[in-house]
């Protein structure tokens, strides 16, 4: 079919541009992650953590953007690997409070090569990546605000 107008040809999508760049970063990051024993995924958690530990499941549910029952898996195999712990909070038993064991906090040093490894495979300049993550964020936000109410709880 040759007569595909422009806005239907798959190059022209930034659906599929972003999604080409998410895939080829996140296999970017299995490769360097994998000699720190973790996974994509986790590394966010761990990254969450290195910023602020303890969090409630619930604050890092929400800075993560994952629901309960994607982040439940992570947390409890992460905690299997001796990099996290889950208690119940003293003031309410409903709270459980993810926080990193000595062990969690020491791959923080295994893992500042991380970000600039990518930084360097990318090939832009900081300011240059910074602008981009600004933009990419703009638009989720966007995007996110676009969305009917009723599909809210997808998001």
């Amino acid at each position: 079919m040759t007569d595909t107008p422009d806005n239907l040809r798959l190059n022209q999508q930034l659906c599929f541009s972003l999604y080409s760049a998410s895939r080829a970063l996140t296999g970017l990051y299995r490769e360097l992650l994998a000699p720190l024993g973790v996974t994509y995924p986790q590394y966010l958690v761990l990254l969450a953590l290195w910023e602020k530990s303890p969090l409630t499941v619930s604050e890092l549910g929400a800075q993560l953007q994952l629901d309960s029952g994607t982040l439940s898996p992570l947390l409890k195999r992460l905690e299997l690997l001796g990099l996290l712990s889950r208690n119940r909070a003293d003031h309410d038993e409903r709270v459980v409070l993810v926080a990193l064991t000595e062990r969690g906090t020491a791959l923080r040093a295994e893992a500042v090569t991380v970000p600039d490894a990518i930084t360097e495979a990318i090939g832009l300049e900081r300011a240059q990546l910074i602008g981009l993550r600004d933009q990419v964020e703009d638009v989720a936000d966007r995007v996110r605000t676009a969305i009917p109410t009723e599909n809210a709880k997808t998001r």
